[in-house]
Parts: structure tokens; sequence; C-alpha cells
């Protein structure tokens, strides 16, 4: 099952992300993975939360332009190669990884990684069919 992601669009200026932060926080929004890919005019601010519809909400209201987009998440080996491991698989069945982050959550030793691929479906057919631990919710 695919995660649902939020993406944030945000200028890049001083206190922006402490703004976007503190509305989720006020909602009552608890995240659980996040990442900023920035230039010098603006950033993308991505997170996994326990309440994607609630993040919106609360983020629309809030006069930010944010957008939902579905993610794969994938327990991963705490241990060198762990993430190699998952790649290599893949890299093998055609599954074009645009980006990726990992999460705030872990679990013993194991680390949850965030990836959005381009084709959902076959990055979900190619986990089940490898055995690999898909994180379903956070």
């Amino acid at each position: 099952m695919a995660i649902k992601q939020i993406s944030v669009f945000l200028e890049n200026v001083s206190g922006r992300l402490a703004e976007v932060t503190k509305i989720l926080s006020d909602g009552g929004v608890n995240l659980r993975a996040i990442t900023i890919a920035d230039t010098a005019d603006f950033g993308i601010l991505r997170i996994v939360c326990d309440n994607p519809n609630r993040a919106l909400e609360v983020l629309e209201k809030s006069d930010f332009t944010a957008r939902e987009t579905e993610v794969l998440a994938v327990e991963v080996a705490d241990k060198p190669g762990g993430l190699s491991t998952i790649m290599e698989i893949f890299c093998r069945n055609g599954v074009n990884i645009e980006y990726l982050y990992t999460s705030l959550e872990k679990n013993r030793d194991r680390a949850a990684v965030i990836f959005k691929v381009e084709d959902v479906k076959l990055g979900q057919r190619i986990i089940k069919e490898n055995g690999l631990a898909e994180v379903t919710s956070f």
C-alpha cells in the first residue's frame, strides 16, 4: 500500500520552515519523515505524517501551497549494504527512483526509507515479489 506524502512549496526566507512545522504541530500532526530540497528562491518540503488529510487541511488554511503524492516505504537493514541491497533489486527490475529519504522512525535494527518512484504499482509489485518489508503506515 502506498503512503501519502505531502509536498509544501516554501519561499526560501528565514523562519518559513519554523512556521510550517509550528502550524503542523498546532494542528496535531505528527511528522514521521521529513526532507527539504531548496534553490536560491524556494524550497520543497516533503513530509510523511500520521494524518496527511489533516496536514493538508491546516496547511491550506494557512495559505501554503501543498499537494499529496504517493510514495513507498521499505524497511532497510541498518547495516553497511542495507540500502544497496534494496537499490540493486529496484535497478534489476526497472524501478526508476526519483528521490528517496529516510524516516524519523527506527524499528529495532531496521530503518524505513521513503521512495518516490516513477511507477508506484511496479514498485509495490517488486517489493512484494522480493519479500521486502513494505511499511504501510506510520
